[in-house]
């Protein structure tokens, strides 16, 4: 661990906000996953995205607090190796791994799609292909440039996303009329609670990336500072986005159609306002492509993080010239652009792909429900009484309002995987249960070969070490 060279640090409060708010990518979370939302809830969708967004703002704030002690390029798996040791660490390893590599296949064919319906070109199976390999190009050179040109790139997509969502939101509301023929009639008597709870699952697996800046912890001008605050920045903004996008959604489209659509933003503007479809159709396509690059930041910060505590290859802490981790960021992208060639070119491989990357959301979410387990452990062991309180530059946190969140987010979270198991065979997939439970038993060998054949071999970095040193 001695040699491994550190992170640059080159993010600002203001970096770490944008890319939260990139990453959560609201305009490609609603065009991709809007019709699945609206065929399980109709016009219940933003009584879902209430609900499950409580827990996630929790989060947010769990990893303000877990940030300010344990600064990491690790992030939720650094913290566990901490608070509950190598075993459970490791196993939090496994799910970090899954949640994010699986998410990023799923990126990179919307995106080919996205951009071919906005080139005019026919969705086949080379051009899919060949468009696919170029974002992926592209965003494997973004981060390869380093943690400041992210966040400078990033922030020009950005700008994008945000005129779009807010000329959509002055066009759709200065226009609010009479509801679209076929539109939904809310009605809170008339709350279909079973839909609700299958699209809380669906909404679970989209509002999340906001704690993208908790894995660039390493690389903020302020370690002990911002990273936190631009995931609360990000989770809450989100929060907002989906609640002023998705009444337009259900009022001025009839509700059979967005929920057949499969991009229901593009189905709003070519109702609403057709002369905004070629820029919604950017939006889109730029929401997408920043959701990628930023997807493979959080897993390539995880696995220089693990290759630097021993428990991945050694390989994944060099850095390039731009202290950028290169295999970490190569390795990810080759091999989901390898899933999206067997399944464009294999159409048999599809299904079964297809179950291993819904899991992705379950993953996710388990990502959250561990570290609320974290800080609820932190708190009650009174752990926290004897780390860095001392530190002049760590504020106090209020522990019974944290400790009382962790409880709520643990156990919110884990209804929801337990819905996720239940319901997931008939709503999401069948066989997505057993996928699910297929990946957990890898998780536990995995922990079981660490635990037999790398134990002494595996270390944990403790970044406050080298900041102290830097300092003095």
């Amino acid at each position: 661990m001695d040699n491994v060279p550190p992170l640059r640090a080159a993010l600002r409060f203001s970096d770490l906000s944008s890319l939260s708010v990139s990453s959560v990518a609201p305009i490609f979370s609603v065009a991709a996953a809007g019709p699945a939302m609206a065929q399980a809830a109709g016009v219940d969708v933003p009584i879902a995205i209430l609900l499950i967004a409580i827990p996630f703002i929790l989060s947010s704030w769990i990893f303000l607090s877990l940030n300010q002690h344990f600064p990491n390029a690790g992030g939720s798996y650094h913290w566990s190796r901490r608070i509950l040791g190598r075993n459970y660490s490791n196993f939090q390893a496994w799910i970090v791994l899954m949640a994010y590599f699986w998410s990023i296949p799923p990126i990179l064919l919307p995106a080919a799609q996205f951009t071919l319906g906005a080139l005019g070109l026919p969705s086949t199976t080379t051009y899919s292909l060949a468009l696919a390999g170029f974002w992926a190009l592209f965003a494997g050179w973004v981060l390869l440039q380093g943690a400041s040109i992210t966040a400078r790139v990033t922030q020009v997509f950005l700008i994008i996303e945000v005129i779009s969502v807010a000329f959509m939101a002055v066009l759709g509301y200065s226009h609010w009329g009479p509801a679209a023929l076929g539109a939904g009639k809310f009605s809170l008597s008339h709350v279909q609670w079973v839909g609700v709870v299958v699209c809380m699952v669906v909404a679970a697996t989209i509002v999340d990336g906001w704690e993208i800046d908790t894995y660039a912890a390493e690389e903020s001008h302020k370690p002990r500072h911002a990273p936190g605050w631009g995931g609360v920045v990000g989770a809450c903004s989100v929060v907002a986005y989906y609640l002023l996008i998705w009444p337009l959604l259900l009022h001025q489209l009839p509700l059979a159609g967005l929920q057949q659509s499969s991009n229901s933003l593009g189905l709003w503007a070519a109702h609403v306002a057709p002369n905004f479809v070629p820029w919604m159709q950017i939006a889109v396509i730029a929401s997408t492509a920043g959701s990628l690059w930023l997807t493979t930041f959080i897993l390539s910060r995880a696995l220089f993080a693990m290759g630097r505590d021993r428990i991945m290859p050694s390989p994944f802490t060099r850095l390039n010239r731009a202290h950028a981790p290169h295999w970490a960021i190569v390795l990810p992208i080759v091999l989901s652009m390898l899933i999206v060639a067997l399944q464009l070119f294999f159409p048999s491989t599809r299904s079964l792909f297809d179950l291993v990357l819904s899991a992705a959301g379950f993953f996710l979410v388990a990502e959250f429900l561990l570290d609320g387990i974290n800080m609820a452990y932190f708190l009650a062991s009174g752990h926290h009484q004897r780390e860095q309180h001392q530190h002049q530059r760590l504020s106090r946190h209020r522990h019974w309002a944290l400790f009382l969140a962790s409880l709520f987010v643990v156990f919110t979270l884990a209804s929801v995987e337990l819905l996720f198991l239940y319901f997931g065979p008939q709503y999401i997939a069948p066989g997505i249960d057993s996928t699910v439970l297929v990946f957990l038993a890898l998780g536990v060998a995995y922990v079981l070969y660490l635990r037999w054949h790398r134990h002494q071999r595996q270390g944990t970095f403790v970044f406050e070490l080298v900041e102290e040193k830097s300092l003095s």
